[in-house]
């Protein structure tokens, strides 16, 4: 029973009433949230019948991320950081209305719906590293491995309901009612938020702008592990994420309809579906030591996992059902990868970082994390116009693995790194 019990998730982090109210509250506003997600390449998609538009969403969600997200985090060190997750959360829900808006009056408008999906990115932008900062500051910094699990296997879980819940409803209700469902759960953010303490800058205080950015860079630069924890994450999402080609994969390998559907449904949901499971059996996470070490592992599991989706992808024609199947299941086998190598990145950055520049470090982290598959879905979208969808996934896996592989012999001290609990960080 004990072996048992220490496979399953920490949740001493919820005794924390701030954490646990953020943590409840972003059940409800995550599904929501990947409605919207859903949403947005769907209703595209359906106007276009183009991978390649849908890739657009890509480029028109990574100009702002970059800006926002590294001006975001300067912002998080230099004001209070309650106020700044008030104001940001405001600005998701008026974006979300507006897309509820034009799809409730049949505006059929690429142009507009991607100049939304910007503006929207730009509030996610600053409001993902202000969260994410505050974290040190809310639970024991013993508990950070244990609070960043919860948090991503949260996020999953809406990342399962919503696509689940979209892509079986698009059909039948449309787009607009997804879009009002995300605006009115993101009240349930809100009011967790404005409950949260006053969270003041701590240390010394840089006026948010272009120098306070590049001293965060300077930063970084110093710090190889960290460095490195997002060149391979840049990796594992550049050439490993082939979201932008399941509308196309469930409509013309699965059988689907162009737009929503069963197969769709479950191509959207597969890969957060296998980081709740992890996120599930993720109590292992808080007792690694060799952290560096288990981030290439999680990312080469991920690459392989890949491979074999783009496989089951190829033999899709003529055995839909059969290779719907293993695909999702290589998906999961991809989620469960990277929830593990997410939970260690993000950690690895929340101890390593004093808090004076924490917002900024997260910042950089949101662009990477966010932005990686921004810039995969230009290029799996354009791939495909020529390889096909099967080539171009089971491509960019292997190219993850190698790739990955390649960096870590080239950074050794990456591998090596080390941290003991209630001590100090070790590089190597």
């Amino acid at each position: 029973m004990s072996r048992v019990r220490g496979l399953l998730a920490d949740t001493r982090p919820l005794r924390v009433p701030a954490y646990r109210r953020l943590w409840w509250t972003n059940i409800i506003t995550l599904i929501g949230a990947q409605l919207t997600v859903v949403a947005v390449p769907a209703q595209i998609y359906g106007i276009t019948g183009s991978s390649a538009w849908v890739g657009l969403t890509g480029l028109f969600g990574l100009v702002p991320l970059i800006v926002f997200g590294l001006y975001g985090g300067a912002l998080a060190d230099a004001m209070d950081r309650r106020t700044l997750l008030s104001i940001t959360t405001l600005g998701l829900i008026a974006t979300s209305a507006l897309f509820f808006v034009q799809a409730a009056l049949g505006l059929h408008n690429v142009w507009l719906i991607l100049g939304l999906f910007a503006v929207q990115q730009a509030f996610f932008a600053v409001n993902q590293p202000t969260r994410s900062a505050i974290y040190p500051r809310l639970v024991p910094l013993d508990q950070l491995p244990a609070a960043n699990s919860l948090n991503m296997t949260v996020m999953q879980f809406g990342a399962i309901a919503g696509p689940l819940v979209g892509g079986v409803l698009i059909p039948i209700l449309g787009y607009s009612w997804l879009y009002l469902v995300d605006t009115i759960t993101l009240f349930a953010t809100l009011w967790a938020v404005v409950g949260l303490p006053a969270m003041p800058p701590m240390g010394e205080v840089r006026k948010a702008g272009f120098r306070s950015v590049m001293e965060g860079f300077a930063y970084l630069r110093s710090h190889h592990v960290l460095l490195m924890s997002f060149v391979v994450d840049i990796i594992a999402m550049v050439f490993g994420m082939p979201r932008a080609l399941f509308p196309q994969i469930a409509h013309l390998d699965f059988g689907g309809p162009d737009g929503g559907g069963l197969a769709f449904a479950l191509l959207f949901a597969a890969i957060p579906a296998g980081a709740v499971l992890g996120g599930v059996l993720s109590g292992w996470v808080s007792r690694v030591e060799r952290q560096g070490l288990a981030v290439v592992v999680s990312i080469i599991a991920w690459g392989a996992a890949i491979v074999v989706f783009g496989v089951a992808v190829g033999f899709g024609h003529g055995r839909a059902g059969a290779a719907l199947v293993v695909a999702v299941i290589a998906l999961m086998v991809a989620g469960a990868a990277d929830m593990a190598s997410a939970a260690f990145r993000t950690t690895m950055l929340q101890e390593a970082a004093t808090d004076d520049v924490r917002g900024r470090l997260q910042g950089v982290f949101t662009v990477v994390v966010a932005g990686g598959p921004r810039v995969a879905d230009v290029a799996h979208g354009a791939a495909a116009v020529t390889l096909g969808t099967a080539w171009t996934a089971a491509g960019g896996g292997l190219l993850v693995i190698v790739l990955v592989v390649v960096a870590a012999l080239a950074v050794p001290v990456f591998v090596r790194y080390r941290v003991q609990r209630g001590l100090s960080v070790k590089n190597g």
